[in-house]
Order: structure tokens, then sequence, then C-alpha cells
């Protein structure tokens, strides 16, 4: 075997440290690469979607929930597509000019196709910029265009779907999905709100009172065509009965009682009507 410099080569390696200084480069390369493939793989959380920018650039690209891969040198952002809420305590008026506090539930979702856009144009506080103010906005417009009345009896839906309405528009094009508007509560001022439930029971008793008017009427008409019935009835009767018709009826009824085993006394003479007279012995 060949020496280097008159030394062994396995101990020459050995002395000069080469095998040590090859196993700390793999050793490097490895944890760089480890480090790369890190740098290289996101997460996206469930429900929401990942807007790319590359240095501080939308690149309209997004994400889906999962584990991709993706270019280092690119920053990915966060954005939730699940149903979101908002509420809103607003103190609006009506069409007289009342002033009611309306208590108002917006349910809303960004629309994941568009979330690169919302976050480029809008940015993440998109609710705070956009989706408060506008639901504000609509809630008033809507509410003026009823009374404090209506709006407290049987225009609520009416109102929620107004207000849906004005939001979608305003909305959808902007990347928001607009899903549904609740009205939880109008409050009234004490003194309106006892003057309407005053007025609804007032009507509620007019209603109760009518109902018992045509019920009398309805017991008064059949009486009347029952008494009209009997009426009738004795009226053709009486014309059907004769007196002859009764002084035969007389005589069978006195055949009948004649052959019977009950002891009795019978006259036979000439009455008023011609019938007999019959009598019981006690």
């Amino acid at each position: 075997m060949a020496k280097l410099g008159g030394d062994d080569p396995v101990e020459y390696v050995r002395r000069t440290g080469l095998l040590e200084g090859r196993s700390w480069l793999m050793v490097l390369v490895v944890m760089v690469a480890v480090l790369f493939l890190f740098n290289c793989t996101t997460r996206v959380e469930t429900g929401h979607v990942g807007v790319l920018t590359f240095f501080s650039r939308v690149t309209g690209e997004t994400l889906p929930e999962g584990l991709h891969l993706i270019n280092p040198l690119k920053s990915v952002h966060e954005m939730s597509v699940q149903t979101q809420t908002v509420k809103e305590t607003a103190n609006v008026p009506s069409n007289e000019g009342l002033i009611l506090t309306l208590d108002t539930t917006l349910q809303y979702r960004l629309d994941a196709a568009k979330a690169a856009d919302v976050f480029q144009k809008i940015g993440r506080d998109y609710v705070e910029k956009v989706v408060e103010p506008n639901l504000r906005s609509a809630v008033r417009e809507a509410t003026a265009s009823h009374s404090a009345n209506a709006l407290y009896t049987g225009a609520r839906e009416e109102v929620a779907n107004a207000i849906q309405e004005q939001l979608t528009a305003v909305l959808a094009p902007r990347g928001i999905y607009v899903e549904r508007v609740l009205l939880r509560d109008i409050q009234l001022p004490a003194m309106l709100k006892t003057s309407i439930e005053a007025k609804q029971q007032a009507e509620q008793d007019a209603l109760r009172m009518s109902f018992i008017l045509q019920k009398e009427k309805q017991e008064a008409e059949r009486k009347r065509i029952e008494a009209q019935g009997i009426s009738d009835f004795q009226r053709i009767v009486a014309q059907g009965i004769s007196p002859q018709l009764l002084e035969w009826k007389g005589i069978e009824a006195t055949e009948k009682l004649a052959g019977s085993n009950n002891a009795k006394i019978v006259i036979v003479g000439n009455t008023k009507n011609g019938l007999p007279l019959i009598f019981e012995p006690h």
C-alpha cells in the first residue's frame, strides 16, 4: 500500500481529521435542507384561506385550508371564511321622527374567492371599515320608512329583509357575503309603548265584542227559524183535523177500551161530541 509522506494512509486520515470535516459538512447540509424545507411548508387553519404576499405585494393567490409547499420568500396571511356575527344596538328614527332603540344581528362571511382582493383593498379589519358602518346606515334607512307602531307590531320581517337587501347590494361586490339579518329587539319610548299596547287591547276587545254580537245574531236567527218551523207544523196539523176525524178516533179508542179486562162503566148517550162517557169504578 502506498504511503503519503511516509505515513500509513489510515493513519494519515485519522491524523489530519479529514473524515471528521466531511461529517460536519454533511450535517450542515442536512440542517440547511431541513430548514429550507421547513420554510417552504405552511399550514392554513380549518375555515380559513391563506393570502400570499411577495415582499409585501399581494400576489392574488390564495391557499385553502391544509398543508402546502410554498416559495419561502412568500408570506401567508390567514383570513377566516367562516360565518361571523356582528351585533349592533343603535338609536334610529321612525317616519314620524320618533327615536327607537333597535338591536340588530348580522350574519356574514368572507368570500374565499375574493379574500386576496379584500386583504389588498380593505385589509384584515374590513369589519370595522366596511361591515359595521354599512350596517348602521342600512338600519337607519330601513326604519325611517316605517312608523313606530308598524315596527313594534308586524313590520319586523319586512325591515330585516330591507336591511339585508341593501347590505347585499353594497357588500357582495366587495367580497363579503350577507347570510342573514335579525332584529332582536325594538324598544320604544315608554309613553308610546303604553299607547300602542292600549290601542292593541282596544282592537282586541272590539274584535271580541264583534264576535259575541255575531254569535248572538246567529242564535237569534236559529231560534226564529225553529219557532217558524213549529208554527208551520201546528198550522199544517190543525188544517188536517176535522170534527169527524176526532169522533172517529174517539170511537176507535172506546172500542179498544171496552175490549180490555179493566173494570169500567160505559155510558152511551148523545153527548156534545156524540162520544160515550167512560168511568172507572173505585
